[in-house]
């Protein structure tokens, strides 16, 4: 099994900035794509950006220019930098990966417990 261990939310103003950190452990052979997703209370939850293993980015479109996804592949770990925080941004952040636990597994994907983020006015 692969856990994953957010920190680095917390309460923010508008404008300012905050990074997340999500390291996977546990039996990984191998993690593909990383990501963060967020959810609002009463809201779907949404993807905000992805990485593969290779380092190609993707993200939601309200947050380009703002928001840097990266990784470590040497610590399993996914960092966010979230900058010019917006009240929109408020909301509980989930980190996901799609790891194989060995060779012949298959890929899985695994999720965080979740963190706040909270942005204030």
């Amino acid at each position: 099994q692969v856990q994953l261990v957010e920190s680095g939310g917390g309460l923010v103003q508008a404008g300012g900035s905050l990074r997340l950190s999500c390291a996977a452990s546990g039996s990984i052979f191998t993690i593909g794509v990383m990501g963060w997703d967020r959810q609002v209370p009463g809201k779907e939850r949404e993807l905000v950006a992805s990485i593969t293993s290779g380092g190609i980015t993707n993200y939601k479109d309200s947050v380009k220019g703002r928001f840097t996804i990266s990784r470590d592949n040497d610590k399993n770990t996914v960092y966010l930098q979230m900058n010019n925080l917006k009240p929109e941004d408020t909301a509980v952040y989930y980190c996901n990966a799609d790891a194989k636990y060995t060779y012949w597994s298959t890929y899985q994907i695994y999720w965080g417990q979740g963190i706040q983020v909270t942005v204030s006015s």
